[in-house]
């Protein structure tokens, strides 16, 4: 099953409660150290679409649905695109390395001023040309609307004006007052005209004649054909699913990592229109995976006064109303860095996570934030060892201990931990790690602005281990540009090395009477486990003297395994750190080694 992984039954996730596995001896045999935590209550989530066919052509070409080089990461970022083939080309491109997943980027709610004949204002206060199209009977849409309403009653007036643009095209439902609200087409654009109140109750008696009021316009610069319809009808194609862009709130003109209250009321009631188109028209479409807020938040101990969790909490009441059953999805940030005073620690963030998910948010999809440099990917005993050089322009020449407050796995770890405390509080909601798949800088920048460069598979591989067993879904940001750019591109590494197994967890756990070692990954299908400890190594194949479950009830992402290979931990001196990697059938062997401990 692609997508939400989740068990039919009352799963438990065993989070593993040290920075790394420490293995311990228990009552009777020799097990895993753990915290026991409680079942999981999500619901079952609704399977994957399946492919229609498995070819179909169109006006873009001819394009195969199955998958060719099926990696851990099975979600992607993609950027708007004015070309619809290239949508097509995209989505195969990811369906290929197997992505089963999509998330637009978004655009965002602006409030803007108007000239004294109504015409739309850059926030340097030029004419806005993306708006000047958009007239009606000679006049600006603006004055159009405030026409309108003035006719209803004399004292009627537009307060405020907003703009919102995208690529998408709306239907009837979009609109509550068909007197004051309607569609403008010129040319290929379509404009939304929408009025509502101030503090976003959006009165549906549609009474504008009571008494004199001001009234919010919010005007929609949209699309003459829908680019969701395509994205879903595509994703029909391909059996993944598409989580569409939610409006992103103006934000707070002195602190831009929050949003601005004063528009609040303004961004609900678009949401909840744009929601209600979307109910009408796709409610029931698989290929909906749910919605993408796009405001994003640094999980901090401070999280709480952030107002941008009112969005999340106003837009999550307004996705239960209009599209039961289809989650929320958000990725804030993270930032380990010692050096800044805002630089949290696991702990702290997994406060944030908590935070989050009592907004009701479904899927909370945390960056890895190892592309931004913001957090390194390292093992406990490496906290001496000098950082990556590809982070030193952003932690300078350091070592892991010195710049980071922990690794992205420690965060992931404490994450889990606190999913499961919000699970049995009654919230639904996933955890899902955003990889990220590019440099802080490279010689060859990928994206059009900023100096962000490619990344390599061997680094990617390292930072889907590091997720462990604490996710539901490894995700990352993201395909155009990062996965395309470079010779060879991350895609191309990807496809020609998707076979290399990756393991991302290991604990010591007996079976039947026998000590052995279990390990989690990809592609440990006819494999080998190798142990690596002062005392030698032991190469294990699981098909000879182990066993391999590739269905393991639990909530773990799309293709992971667990294998087990008996293994005396007794030879093993007290504290010494194990190095665990994964040889497959094909002779590629696992790039990052697990690096695990026992105590006495």
């Amino acid at each position: 099953m692609r997508w939400l992984l989740l068990v039919l039954g009352v799963a438990i996730l065993a989070a593993v409660a040290a920075v790394v596995i420490v293995l311990q001896p228990g009552p009777g045999q020799k097990v895993a150290s753990v915290v026991k935590t409680t079942p999981a209550k999500s619901t079952p989530s609704a399977e994957a679409p399946t492919p229609k066919v498995s070819e179909f052509t169109d006006d873009c070409g001819t394009f195969e649905t199955r998958e060719k080089a099926p990696y851990a990461v099975t979600g992607y970022w993609i950027m708007p695109k004015s070309n619809p083939c290239t949508w097509r080309t995209q989505l195969k491109e990811i369906h290929d390395v197997g992505g089963d997943t999509v998330i637009r980027i978004g655009y965002g709610l602006q409030f803007r001023t108007v000239s004294s004949s109504g015409d739309i204002l850059t926030r340097d206060g030029e004419l806005d040309s993306l708006y000047k199209g958009c007239r009606e009977d000679g006049m600006s849409c603006h004055d159009a609307a405030e026409r309108d309403l003035m006719k209803a009653h004399p004292d009627n007036r537009i307060g405020r004006t907003y703009v919102y643009r995208t690529d998408e095209s709306f239907g009837p439902d979009l609109f509550r007052c068909p007197e004051v609200e309607h569609a403008v087409r010129a040319g290929k654009r379509t404009y939304f005209r929408i009025i509502t109140q101030p503090d976003g109750s959006d009165d549906s008696t549609c009474d504008f004649s009571r008494k004199g009021a001001s009234y919010d316009l919010i005007l929609v610069a949209g699309a003459e054909n829908d680019s969701l319809t395509q994205l879903l009808d595509l994703g029909d194609q391909f059996g993944m699913r598409v989580f569409p862009a939610l409006p992103l709130a103006p934000r707070d003109p002195n602190t831009e990592i929050r949003a601005n209250k004063k528009h609040l009321g303004t961004l609900t009631t678009l949401t909840r229109r744009i929601l209600q188109d979307y109910g009408a028209r796709f409610a029931d479409r698989d290929s909906l995976g749910g919605v993408y807020q796009p405001f994003e938040v640094q999980m901090s101990d401070t999280l709480a006064a952030n107002p941008t969790l009112e969005v999340y909490a106003d837009q999550h009441t307004i996705v239960e109303q209009e599209l039961p059953g289809k989650p929320i999805l958000i990725s804030p940030y993270m930032d380990a860095r010692k050096r800044k005073a805002f630089g949290q620690t696991p702990k702290q963030v997994a406060e944030a996570f908590k935070e989050l998910a009592k907004t009701g948010v479904g899927i909370i999809a945390p960056q890895d934030s190892r592309g931004t440099g913001k957090v390194g990917l390292f093992w406990p005993d490496e906290r001496g060892a000098e950082v990556d050089e590809r982070l030193r322009p952003v932690v300078g020449e350091a070592t892991y201990g010195t710049a980071y407050h922990g690794s992205t796995r420690d965060y992931y770890r404490e994450m889990s931990l606190a999913r499961e405390e919000m699970l049995q509080a009654g919230y639904q909601v996933d955890l899902w790690a955003n990889v990220e798949a590019f440099e802080p800088s490279g010689d060859q920048p990928c994206a059009p602005q900023g100096t962000r460069g490619k990344t390599d598979k061997k680094r990617l591989d390292q930072a889907v281990t590091m997720t462990g067993r604490y996710v539901q879904k490894v995700v990352s940001y993201m395909w155009s540009d990062y996965m395309t750019c470079g010779e060879p591109s991350l895609e191309k590494e990807i496809t020609a090395d998707w076979r290399r197994p990756i393991a991302v967890d290991a604990i010591r756990t007996s079976r039947d009477i026998q000590d052995g070692v279990e390990v989690r990954g990809y592609n440990l299908k006819d494999g080998a486990v190798s142990v690596e400890w002062s005392g030698g190594v032991r190469d294990l194949v699981v098909s000879e003297v182990g066993w391999l479950d590739e269905n393991p009830l639990e909530e773990l992402p799309e293709g992971m395994v667990t294998a087990w290979v008996p293994f005396d931990w007794a030879q093993v001196p007290a504290g010494e750190w194990v190095r665990i990697t994964v040889k497959g059938a094909a002779g590629l062997t696992s790039t990052e080694p697990l690096h695990v401990r026992i105590t006495t």
